[in-house]
């Protein structure tokens, strides 16, 4: 049996996980990077479009930070290669194809409206600085999204090229997670902060968020008195953006999973009996390890997800649409209920002893579970102050807000306390304080264009893996949007780079 040669592409990438596994662990000198990047940026110089697009998705969570200076060492790699993607699309399509305002679809109006709200919320900010390299922040995002969308319109198979890729990277940081889970039965406390804080966060992300993670905060931990259990966090900086990136790749997942079921059966009955790929393993050990992040806004919004499902069956039936797209969608809301039932696996590995700590008490679990709707607890409690001055600031400043990246002027902080996490704990009360309630009502309904045109995408979809991949992210998709209410972690660069991506694929419609 012969081994098939693997593409320049897969051998660069695995060459890419090994560089950056080295650095990271330290037997390689952070200064390697550089040398990875300068790679990186050579390929993607010299390779089609087409192929750097999927090398970059593929790659999200494994982009590195670059020590340029001892001053400046938290420039990440990918914001060069989406530059350089988008060059490469403007030498294909011509300058022009991006000035031709009229023939925009009404999301990408959408978007440039909430640009021009973001450049005019500069005027009010405290920190206009700051402001500005927010935007430039967005903006380098919006770059990776133009080019999934143009390729995902304008060539055939892309979709399901890139929707195969998305798979891979969910997967490693999905096993990443269960690695990280494991070691906290072999160390402490105090080496788990000086191999992931010191050393590997500071390697991925730089200096300055180390400093951040080990002396102001982070969300790697559940404490209950003296009990201490690991909120998985895997290569993100914390534990709010793994799980929403797990989610969105789930979409993935079941399309790989699914789609020779549903490409041989029509009826729901027939799709339960007919065996899935092995690819499906992954879907309860990527509900595991969101549950196992310990972050209750993922929990809670899975309540909603379930609205969700039954507002879109009701739909289904009331537009009588084919029977076909019923049972899958209605196969793929099956495995929610694997997402419950994993909570007795999770229960057993929450109250386990951890980082060499015996924990009397087995309710820590329960009471994590229990604070979800208890007002009082102290994360709780605060987050609904961060909620009412939130609202009294879009009360007194309702058109431009405190201007964009300024959030902490609300709570009367610093502006540096926003990369230590200072925001309104709710992305839509953020975007109001920060540019407007004309920003909020244009992003919300850019969301709302977003969720349709998956569901229109679903019901018009033939091919099976589309079909999947589009079913599938009418259940994830919101789920991270409903989260959203509760914090402003979609935010971070990789779980943005998947959303946008995820939003790009959602919204193109193939010529």
């Amino acid at each position: 049996m012969s081994i098939p040669k693997l593409k320049i592409l897969d051998r660069l990438f695995i060459l890419q996980l090994i560089l950056f596994g080295l650095i990271i662990t330290g037997l390689l000198p952070r200064e390697t990077s550089i040398f990875l990047a300068l790679g990186l940026i050579i390929y993607f110089v010299v390779a089609p479009l087409e192929d750097a697009t999927v090398f970059f998705v593929r790659s999200i969570p494994f982009f590195i930070a670059i020590p340029i200076t001892a001053n400046y060492d938290n420039l990440n790699v990918w914001r060069i290669l989406a530059i350089i993607l988008f060059l490469k699309l403007a030498h294909v399509t011509g300058l022009k194809y991006f000035l031709q305002l009229k023939s925009f679809a009404k999301h990408s109006k959408l978007l440039i409206v909430l640009l021009f709200l973001a450049l005019l919320s500069i005027i009010p900010a405290v920190d206009k600085g700051t402001a500005i390299t927010r935007i430039i922040f967005f903006v380098n995002f919006s770059l990776v999204g133009i080019v999934v969308y143009w390729l995902a319109m304008n060539r055939e198979h892309f979709t399901k090229r890139l929707i195969k890729n998305i798979a891979v990277p969910t997967i490693i940081v999905t096993i990443v997670g269960f690695i990280q889970v494991a070691s906290t039965y072999f160390i402490d406390i105090y080496q788990f902060m000086r191999i992931w804080g010191e050393g590997i966060q500071m390697r991925q992300f730089g200096v300055l968020w180390s400093d951040i993670a080990v002396r102001l905060g982070n969300t790697w931990f559940a404490y209950y008195g003296e009990q201490l259990s690991l909120r998985v966090f895997s290569l993100f900086p914390d534990s709010h953006s793994f799980p929403q990136f797990v989610l969105l790749g789930l979409s993935a997942i079941f399309a790989l999973s699914f789609y020779k079921i549903f490409a041989k059966s029509k009826s729901l009955k027939e799709m339960i009996k007919i065996r899935a790929t092995m690819v499906v393993l992954w879907i309860p050990l990527g509900f595991l390890a969101a549950i196992l992040s310990g972050t209750r806004g993922i929990w809670a919004a899975s309540a909603g997800v379930l609205i969700i499902i039954a507002g879109v069956i009701y739909w289904m039936w009331r537009t009588k649409a084919g029977g076909y797209h019923k049972s899958v969608f209605k196969y793929a809301s099956l495995y929610m209920i694997i997402f419950f039932m994993l909570f007795a696996v999770a229960y057993p590995i929450f109250v386990s002893p951890q980082f060499l700590l015996s924990k009397g008490d087995w309710g820590l679990f329960g009471e994590r579970i229990k604070s979800i709707i208890d007002f009082g607890e102290t994360s709780n409690s605060q987050r609904i102050e961060i909620w009412k001055a939130s609202l009294e600031s879009i009360k007194v400043r309702p058109l431009l807000g405190v201007g964009i990246g300024n959030f902490p002027v609300v709570l009367d902080q610093r502006i540096f306390l926003a990369r230590a996490g200072s925001s309104a704990h709710n992305i839509y009360l953020h975007i109001a304080a920060e540019m407007g309630i004309l920003a909020l009502f244009t992003a919300l309904w850019f969301l709302w264009r977003v969720f349709k045109k998956s569901y229109d995408n679903y019901v018009l979809a033939k091919d099976p893996l589309l079909v999947t991949y589009f079913g599938a992210a009418i259940i994830f998709v919101p789920w991270v949007l409903i989260y959203s209410l509760t914090d402003v972690a979609l935010f971070d660069e990789r779980s943005f780079l998947l959303f946008v991506t995820t939003a790009s694929l959602l919204l193109a419609t193939r010529k």
